[in-house]
């Protein structure tokens, strides 16, 4: 049995268009596929790192006394400990010498005042 010429374009029209569905799903699933969608999103970052830093710079720029004010108000919270504890250092050695000061002074009195 032959086909008519009907029913053999037919049969060509739905290879043609089952080939394109295999063609679009090949093309999904690569779009899909987790190496892609890695790439996709490192590429994003990478993008958006660059541009948070070119907006960085360009504030440092513009503004370059609230920039330092800023930074070294970060560098003091995250070194608070280290900073509070020299602190307390200085203040107790000043502490000692000012007692020593004193005692100095008060031997130095009470010998005049002996003599």
């Amino acid at each position: 049995m032959t086909d008519t010429p009907e029913i053999a374009a037919a049969r060509f029209e739905a290879e043609r268009r089952r080939a394109q569905v295999i063609a679009t799903a090949h093309e999904l699933q690569e779009r899909l596929s987790p190496k892609t969608l890695a790439k996709g999103a490192w590429q994003g970052a990478k993008e958006k790192g660059a541009d948070l830093a070119e907006d960085a710079v360009d504030a440092v720029r513009t503004r370059p006394l609230a920039a330092t004010g800023i930074v070294a108000a970060i560098t003091m919270f995250l070194a608070r400990e280290p900073l509070i504890e020299l602190a307390g250092k200085i203040t107790s050695s000043a502490s000692k010498k000012v007692k020593k000061g004193r005692t100095a002074a008060a031997s130095k009195q009470d010998e005049t005042e002996k003599a």
